[in-house]
């Protein structure tokens, strides 16, 4: 890209935000915000561009009775739980998967399913369960991984599925109205698996630009300028500026693979409740390794600690530094939810870049 590109685009972003007075964009992916944040960009932006987190970050939005079934599954002592790191230190009604390591419980931060196939290989004695939590861009992982089990035979591998779709939790906002937008920055690597056109009932239906983008500050840029262009043009579109990376139908071979080993059924996001169709529960081929029907577990209720305000942070309805507990009592050491524990959590990204001073209503004890 020309050296000066960037600058040329923020002029114009600047130019069409005094047109336009106002303009609200969801950045719906985790590793946005923090991009945002760690390069600057948030900053170099004109005030009348107001930008709003969603629901992209996959710890984030996993429900609290997901996590309490998840350590009540690592108590047992013949199971040996497999997860992905930012899951560990996400504190349940009782317990973290941390504290429950800490009391003798095997659990084993792994860097992919196919890591937990392995190690069910290698400890026949033990039931391995993987805690399979993400979007469309992990969910292929832990079809292929449940692929080569089913192929090696193995019974003492399950899976605690938690995979979330992305456009139904985007169709949910809008269809609420409680947090108006004025479009999209869609995420690259879902858009990977999905393909731009998935989002195409966002921009038909509920009349909403859309853009995919990728991770580089400079496409940021550029997804934040399409979408004012349209919003001063008076029109919705669908564009696609990760091109190099992102299609029109997206991965059809991973696509095909979630096809076979999953189903499309409800799920519990945290504080949005039940939303329909919008996550993956296996197929009834691989119900033998669903760790829910092997152990007999309910997922129980959802809701957060008292005072935590991350379900509304994840549906764009409060800011991080709008919460009582924010940098006080929750922190990145301590956290009280979510959405500080991940690596994409929102409160994570304003805590270590943009912590703005405390309203003089909520006292701080911590030092800046």
């Amino acid at each position: 890209m020309n050296p000066q590109r960037p600058r040329h685009m923020l002029e114009e972003i600047n130019r069409l935000a005094a047109e336009l007075g106002q303009a609200r964009l969801m950045e719906v992916c985790g590793t946005h915000t923090v991009t945002l944040f760690r390069s600057g960009l948030r900053s170099m932006l004109p005030p009348q561009v107001e930008l709003i987190s969603g629901p992209g970050c996959p710890v984030c939005v996993t429900s609290q009775g997901y996590i309490d079934a998840a350590c009540r599954l690592a108590a047992h002592q013949d199971v040996m739980t497999c997860t992905y790191g930012d899951m560990v230190s996400v504190p349940g009604n009782v317990a973290s998967l941390e504290t429950q390591r800490a009391a003798g419980a095997q659990v084993k931060v792994v860097y992919s399913a196919r890591d937990a196939v392995r190690l069910a290989v290698r400890h026949p004695d033990r039931k391995v369960v993987f805690l399979a939590v993400g979007f469309e861009t992990t969910a292929p992982a832990t079809a292929a991984a449940l692929l080569e089990a089913d192929h090696l035979q193995l019974r003492n591998f399950f899976v605690l599925t938690a995979h979330k779709l992305v456009v139904p939790a985007m169709e949910t906002l809008l269809r609420g109205g409680d947090v108006p937008l004025d479009g999209f920055l869609c995420p690259g690597h879902v858009s990977v698996i999905i393909g731009a056109d998935a989002y195409r009932p966002i921009v038909e239906q509920y009349h909403k630009p859309c853009v995919v983008v990728g991770f580089e500050p400079p496409q940021m840029l550029e997804g934040i300028l399409a979408i004012l262009r349209q919003l001063s043009a008076g029109e919705t579109k669908l564009e696609n500026v990760y091109a190099v990376a992102v299609n029109e139908s997206g991965n059809t071979v991973a696509r095909r693979i979630m096809e076979r080993v999953f189903r499309i059924a409800p799920a519990t996001w945290r504080a949005m409740g039940e939303l329909p169709d919008s996550g993956l529960e296996l197929a009834n081929e691989f119900e033998r390794y669903d760790a829910r029907v092997h152990f007999g577990l309910t997922i129980g209720p959802d809701h957060d600690p008292p005072a935590c305000r991350c379900g509304e942070v994840i549906q764009g309805k409060a800011k991080p530094i709008e919460c009582v507990l924010f940098g006080d009592k929750c922190t990145p050491t301590l956290p009280v939810g979510p959405c500080m524990v991940s690596s994409e959590g929102t409160c994570a990204a304003w805590y270590k870049y943009h912590r703005e001073p405390t309203p003089a209503s909520r006292p701080m004890t911590t030092v800046e």
